[in-house]
């Protein structure tokens, strides 16, 4: 096993400030990656603090600070190996992805409650997704495991330690790859089906498209739930979606081109089954089901 320098409490609450007053800088020039997921399903800050120094050397990953038990997501497609008898890296996983490249995550959660109980073991449904297998095949964008404060990061603020390993090999700093990884609207089995409801406002409405500037999104009927988003998403709007107006207890039906643009909208999507690109919310790979659009 390799040897995870980690995050202390006290060294991750300096760094992410230091790190926010030099403007937290932006990927490295000249280093190009293929796109992952991000790691994190969900609301997550993060900074370069790759090659940091910490207490056991230099931070060999990046830090990514989310609330405890979000969603850890497979960055790509791969087979997954349990690590459990680190105390340090505390509940962790191995990702070793389809291109070749291994992804450490550290610190999976451990605690039964939301509070710091430690009354968790490193097992599936507490650590790690419920249902996965240690040396299992997962596809990019599956859950994996849950963040949390496990190991030396016990009674700090939950983050997933990301590490990256090209071809098996030395870390590398991951901020450049989390700068372009893909982040999912929503993460469900491949094939399982879905819907979503979509808050935003209206960018530009066509005939039979509407982009909007998604600021939440819930998933049903797993429950998912993300706020404070400014995603633009473009959606089919076919012939059977139904499309209305309301104004104060009034409503009336209408046209996707009577939308306004900057308009206030909530869009629910047609049953689906799940895929990457419909988690990703590629353009046109979800289609309206009903459109409403607030009258100001």
């Amino acid at each position: 096993m390799r040897r995870h320098r980690t995050t202390a409490r006290g060294a991750l609450f300096l760094l992410l400030v230091a790190g926010l007053l030099a403007g937290t800088a932006a990927a490295r020039s000249g280093v190009t990656t293929k796109p992952i997921v991000f790691p994190v399903l969900g609301a997550a800050h993060y900074i370069d603090d790759f090659g940091a120094p910490r207490p056991g050397g230099l931070h060999q990953g990046i830090d990514i600070l989310a609330a405890k038990k979000s969603l850890a997501l497979a960055a790509e497609a791969g087979k997954v190996k349990f690590w459990t008898t680190s105390a340090s890296a505390g509940c962790m996983l191995y990702l070793y992805g389809a291109s070749g490249t291994t992804y450490d995550y550290v610190h999976l959660n451990n605690d039964l409650t939301r509070g710091d109980d430690n009354r968790g073991k490193c097992v599936a449904g507490t650590s790690y997704a419920p249902g996965l297998k240690d040396g299992g095949k997962v596809a990019a964008g599956q859950p994996v495991g849950f963040v949390g404060d496990s190991g030396d990061a016990d009674g700090g603020h939950a983050h997933l330690h990301f590490e990256v390993h090209p071809g098996g090999g030395k870390a590398v700093d991951g901020y450049p790859y989390l700068q372009t990884a893909q982040h999912l609207l929503f993460a469900e089995p491949k094939g399982k089906p879905f819907t979503l409801e979509l808050d935003g406002t209206v960018m530009k409405p066509a005939a039979l498209t509407l982009q909007v500037k998604v600021s939440a999104v819930h998933a049903w009927p797993m429950g998912q739930h993300q706020t404070k988003l400014r995603r633009p998403l473009l959606l089919n709007v076919p012939d059977t979606a139904i499309v209305q107006s309301t104004y104060g207890s009034s409503t009336r039906e209408t046209t996707i081109l009577s939308a306004r643009v900057g308009q206030t909208v909530k869009v629910w999507t047609m049953p689906a089954t799940a895929s990457l690109k419909t988690e990703r919310g590629d353009d046109l790979s979800l289609d309206a089901a009903l459109v409403l659009l607030r009258a100001s």
